[in-house]
């Protein structure tokens, strides 16, 4: 009968060692209690715990954890804006006991103290102050945090105020704010570009006229420089200066007719080389007026005799 028990009590021996042997994973503690009071702190690797007698109360991961909390409140001018707090955090590895036994439900306690500080903050700025120093903020919200969670075994590593959505009305208005002030900006640009075309429209202008003057001068002061030079031919020949200013007169005239004649198109009138051409061709003028006016006067006293036949 004795026989009969020893595989009994040996498997069951083997089954008490085999639960004596434990293991902890990478970055996470455990926490070893004896009958039900608080033991030890077990970190990564193979342990040994002592059968039916010490038990793993817990677990807990030692690893960056994040909680995203999202708050509601409103801005000194009285917009309602909803934020965004990402709050990073870690059990701290020398106080494991503080965070397993002094502290249930680390979110909600994070998420009190984001709500309590994010609402004390955030009233006392107007909605472009809240966007401005979302920094200030999430520096503020650690602060606090690191305060309270400290005594429980938490570590807050970082906090960003991640978004920042105001109420849909003023997204509009925002919006609309935006669009006008970069349609300012592009009516700027536009004018700007406009006056500078202007002024570089009138600087060219003017070096052109400017350009234009002095291609002008150069050609008359080559004119004179030829006449100058033909006076002088000329003297040299024994033809004084107003006998050659004369000449060189009259030659330039024929120059003009034979340029003239080439052109097919032309309408200029030329004037005999004459001093009295100007005033003859005027009283050619009147005579010819004067005839024109008393024929027309004749025809209108005798309108159906008509004009004399030749």
């Amino acid at each position: 009968m004795s026989q009969l028990f020893i595989p009994i009590i040996l498997f069951l021996g083997l089954i008490v060692l085999i639960s004596s042997f434990f293991t902890v994973k990478q970055q996470t503690a455990a926490v070893i209690e004896r009958f039900g009071k608080f033991q030890s702190i077990r970190q990564s690797g193979l342990h040994l715990k002592i059968p039916l007698i010490d038990r793993i109360s817990g677990r807990l991961s030692l690893k960056i954890q994040q909680l995203d909390v999202l708050i509601e409140t409103k801005t000194l001018d009285d917009v309602f804006v909803r934020l965004k707090v990402s709050v990073q955090f870690k059990v701290i590895k020398l106080k494991v006991y503080d965070a397993f036994y002094k502290l249930d439900y680390p979110h909600d306690q994070i998420t009190s103290y984001v709500f309590d500080v994010v609402r004390a903050e955030v009233p006392k700025m107007k909605l472009d102050d809240v966007f401005v120093k979302k920094d200030d903020i999430a520096i503020a919200v650690k602060s606090e945090l690191n305060q309270a969670m400290m005594d429980y075994g938490y570590d807050i590593i970082k906090t960003l105020v991640t978004d920042i959505d105001p109420d849909a009305q003023v997204k509009e208005a925002m919006n609309r704010i935006n669009a006008s002030e970069r349609e300012k900006i592009a009516a700027q640009f536009e004018g700007d570009a406009a006056r500078i075309l202007i002024v570089e429209k009138a600087k060219a202008e003017a070096e052109s006229k400017r350009l234009q003057g002095q291609g002008i001068a150069d050609q008359r002061r080559e004119i004179a420089r030829g006449l100058e030079e033909s006076v002088e031919v000329l003297n040299k020949v024994g033809i004084n200066s107003q006998e050659a200013s004369a000449l060189i007169v009259v030659t330039q005239h024929y120059d003009t007719l034979q340029s003239i004649g080439q052109e097919t198109n032309s309408n200029l009138i030329l004037l005999p080389n004459s001093p009295q051409a100007g005033s003859t061709m005027l009283n050619d003028m009147v005579a010819s007026f004067t005839a024109s006016n008393q024929i027309g006067e004749a025809m209108k006293n005798n309108p159906k005799k008509g004009l004399p036949k030749k």
